[in-house]
């Protein structure tokens, strides 16, 4: 259920949904980045390059890469995590010759492009993305040209669509990550290692939730390692340091990569922004407009929001914020709840504190004591998502839409609102 990971209104609540469901092949879900170019250099030791994939989870991209160029994860960077089940194209950089570079031959990855720079990538390093997504199997009795126009009509009156963390954020097949950040947050180690190791769904295959469900009932490490199918490479590695370390659960959790480590404290901190939106929106307050005891985020020169520099919302500025948000120029933000964190005041504050005092933390709590790698301060998140571009064609129970998003909105969540499908749709 949506609900269960904070998603729980809808923008344009009372218009019928055309259904269908996504990526019945990854060919239907296509993402271009739109990258920021770091400054070629012919005496760079780092090479930039294009990378074109197909169905590649983005840990598990950058573990095969790493492979084949015999040098550590850490080595190759990237600006964005495109979703797995995709066609993704994407700026990454890498530590390496790039004759080796070129010479990366990997099933369903192709390198473009490729030069060399004295800066690698980071994440955040691009402006958005341009998609192209295909909804499949839609409702056959449905309007699905009138339905798509009122989305599209209610849409561009509120100036885009609210900006949750789609249903992916939480894990596709397994929607657990927020769950386990929690665990981490709450300092129970063990708990987050075996919510991720164990912990069986039906909604994967039965070889997996067989390993899973005996592992969760034994604890048999060296019996696990023999179940668990290959492909869990992330699982299989936790398993192996617990059979040799037993009862190690922040070293096992070290295995992990960093950006896999944090993914879980990421995804809690989302689940819980998620949840603020849906109350504000439940309370009839625009996403747009600001009002006193907002905090606003405004527009960076690249004219993407601007984390860093919140402003709030007083009687006094109140008319000024309230024209840069209609004007596009700047945005109501949230919270994403961490140890630097700052609450707003007003109508939002005690929707933000409500929300995080039902949850039993405190800002601190994202001080993880015995893993301080997986700490995260915290920020302020747009509460509205804007799109350009945004085009739909219709075929014989399909439609496809074509659109850009700023970086850290999710396609899912604009495609929520023109679907209203189940959650194993997007």
């Amino acid at each position: 259920m949506e609900s269960e990971l904070g998603l729980e209104v809808f923008l344009t609540e009372g218009v019928q949904g055309i259904g269908g469901k996504l990526r019945k092949v990854p060919e239907d879900f296509e993402v271009e980045e739109i990258s920021v170019l770091p400054m070629p250099a012919g005496d760079g030791k780092y090479v930039i390059a294009k990378v074109w994939h197909r169905n590649w989870e983005a840990n598990r991209l950058v573990r095969r890469l790493a492979s084949n160029l015999h040098v550590g994860r850490t080595r190759i960077g990237f600006a964005g995590t495109k979703d797995g089940r995709s066609v993704a194209t994407q700026l990454m950089s890498f530590n390496a010759p790039i004759e080796d570079v070129k010479g990366l031959q990997i099933p369903d990855v192709r390198i473009m492009d490729a030069y060399t720079s004295r800066r690698s990538l980071e994440i955040g390093d691009l402006v958005g993305n341009k998609f192209r997504i295909k909804v499949s199997d839609c409702a056959q009795d449905s309007d699905l040209p009138k339905i798509c126009a009122e989305v599209k009509r209610r849409l561009d009156a509120a100036g885009g669509f609210p900006n949750f963390f789609g249903v992916q954020r939480f894990g596709s097949i397994r929607p657990i990550t927020h769950l386990i950040g929690k665990d981490l947050v709450m300092a129970d180690f063990e708990g987050a290692v075996m919510r991720y190791i164990a912990n069986p769904s039906e909604e994967e295959t039965s070889e997996a939730n067989d390993a899973r469900r005996n592992l969760q009932k034994t604890k048999d490490f060296e019996r696990a390692l023999a179940e668990f199918p290959t492909k869990l490479t992330f699982e299989r590695t936790l398993i192996e340091h617990l059979r040799d370390h037993p009862e190690d659960y922040v070293g096992a959790l070290r295995r992990l990569p960093h950006n896999l480590l944090m993914m879980f404290v990421h995804a809690y901190q989302s689940y819980l922004f998620n949840r603020i939106l849906s109350q504000r929106m439940r309370e009839g307050m625009s996403l747009k407009e600001p009002e006193v005891g907002d905090i606003i985020l405004p527009l960076t020169k690249s004219n993407v929001p601007d984390h860093d520099t919140p402003i709030s919302v007083t009687a006094e500025n109140l008319q000024k914020a309230v024209k840069s948000a209609r004007e596009g120029k700047a945005f109501v933000s949230g919270l994403i709840y961490g140890t630097s964190s700052v609450f707003a005041d007003g109508r939002m504050g005690e929707i933000e504190r409500k929300i995080v005092k039902g949850e039993n933390i405190k800002n601190m709590d994202f001080q993880i004591v015995g893993l301080r790698e997986a700490s995260s301060k915290g920020t302020r998140r747009e509460l509205l998502a804007p799109y350009k571009d945004l085009t739909i064609e219709f075929g014989q129970g399909e439609v496809t839409f074509r659109f850009a998003l700023n970086k850290g909105c999710y396609a899912t969540t604009l495609m929520r609102e023109f679907m209203k499908a189940d959650m194993s749709a997007y």
